[in-house]
């Protein structure tokens, strides 16, 4: 009972955490190079909705998921445009593609409401690991999506510290004229982050509707975009951070199961949201150092300008 128990709540925590992680590596990507992307909520949405109806036109969830990742980086390229080549308001434009991704998708998602999907992730079973008791199940017995996130946290992290362009990237988020004085696209590295992030918000969109539920209900990020940034600060910019505080939140949103016959369920959907609030008031009490955000992020970088 007990055991059931354990292994049912850490497989929810594994799967509420699998689109969080998603989102923030690359809202983590994004905001190194100094962009702030408030569109992660939208792009979310819009990968969902294309996830989903590729997968139930083709019979392929990996098409679905391939669909979620470019309907996040159009999105993305779009915030790319205002943000660094127009120069825009980087809050302004990030809010209105979330409205947008969010309208878009409940336009195009209405033919699914309430539409089986049929084509789905088959478990992926490690070998002996998954045979482990209480934990095998609910760790090594699980979808691809699941183990790509954890490694893209693995590469991702890998590529921010240890390549040569993760240098260029990290250079680019904190000292924009210097990058440029040694001959660093700004604008180019900044297309690329902010297309990564689009895409893994895609993604992260995408298990939702084809892994999480799986179908296609209106609204279903329920909020996991503005989670995600909160996550990003909470992280403090490092990919391998994002896996203990997807993990964390993740196992925030499963309480809502756990405790809905004892605690008001109200109560128990605002405690994700809630801890948000919290990560954000934290972060604002945070000296500067290590876990500082990049120093350039939200400021559009005009050559020439010191």
């Amino acid at each position: 009972m007990i055991s059931g128990l354990i292994t049912d709540t850490l497989s929810r925590t594994l799967g509420a955490a699998t689109p969080l992680l998603l989102g923030t590596l690359g809202e983590i990507y994004a905001e190194r190079s100094g962009v702030l992307n408030l569109g992660v909520e939208g792009m979310m949405a819009a990968g969902a909705v294309a996830g989903f109806g590729t997968a139930m036109s083709t019979g392929s969830p990996w098409a679905g998921l391939a669909a979620a990742a470019a309907a996040g980086a159009a999105l993305a390229l779009i915030h790319a445009f205002l943000s660094v080549t127009l120069k825009a308001n980087q809050i302004v434009s990030g809010i209105a593609l979330t409205m947008l991704g969010l309208g878009l998708s409940g336009v195009w998602g209405k033919p699914f409401v309430g539409a089986p999907l049929s084509a789905r992730f088959s478990p992926v079973a490690v070998p002996l690991l998954s045979d482990l008791p209480v934990l095998g199940e609910a760790l090594f017995r699980r979808d691809p999506v699941f183990y790509l996130a954890l490694a893209l946290a693995g590469g991702l992290a890998f590529v921010l510290h240890r390549t040569r362009w993760g240098m260029v990237l990290r250079t680019v988020g904190e000292n924009p004229q210097a990058a440029d004085s040694a001959g660093i696209s700004v604008s180019g590295t900044r297309y690329a982050c902010v297309t990564l992030g689009g895409a893994l918000a895609g993604l992260a969109g995408g298990y939702l509707s084809l892994v999480y539920v799986p179908s296609w209900i209106e609204g279903m990020t329920a909020g996991r975009g503005w989670i995600i940034i909160g996550l990003t600060i909470f992280a403090g910019w490092e990919p391998w951070k994002a896996v203990l505080g997807a993990l964390l939140f993740g196992g925030i949103d499963v309480t809502q199961y756990l405790f809905q016959d004892a605690v008001s369920p109200n109560f128990l959907k605002a405690l994700p949201y809630a801890a948000t609030l919290l990560v954000l008031m934290a972060s604002a009490r945070r000296s500067a150092g290590s876990a500082a955000a990049p120093a350039a992020l939200a400021a559009p970088y005009r050559p020439g300008e010191r």
